[in-house]
This record gives structure tokens, sequence and C-alpha cells, in this order.
């Protein structure tokens, strides 16, 4: 195997990440929407720690993204 193809497979697998990022996000959103829809009284603050929730998982997805351009460009 040549250094190319390790370098292509190094960052395909530092992208793994953000599958737990998606599914995070997707939980979040979930327990938001269930709490918004049980109490709409407290939707502001719900949507206020959904948002930095999202935010907070986002940026692992972020990381794991500058990981692989990092692998595939500076390595």
């Amino acid at each position: 195997m040549d250094a190319e193809a390790a370098k292509l497979i190094g960052a395909g697998l530092a992208m793994i990440g953000t599958i737990g990022a998606g599914l995070g996000i997707g939980v979040v959103v979930n327990g938001a929407v269930q709490g918004i829809a049980r109490n709409p009284d407290a939707g502001g603050v719900v949507q206020t720690n959904m948002i930095l929730g999202v935010a907070l998982a986002e940026a692992v997805a972020i990381y794991c993204l500058v990981v692989a351009l990092l692998i595939l460009f500076v390595f």
C-alpha cells in the first residue's frame, strides 16, 4: 500500500467520529421536541439548551473534519 492510499484510509477513519455527532444531535433535538410538546411554556429555556447542546455536538464533527483535512493535506 502506498502513502496516498494510507492517507485516504486515515482520513476516512478520522471522519467516523461524525457518526457519533450526528446521533448526538438527533438525540438532543428529539428530547427537546418532546420536552416542548409536554410543556410548551418552557419552550424558550428548552430551545436555548437544545441549541447549546447541538453546537457542542457539532464541534466534535468539526474537529473530526479538521483532523481528516490535516491528514489529507499536511501529512
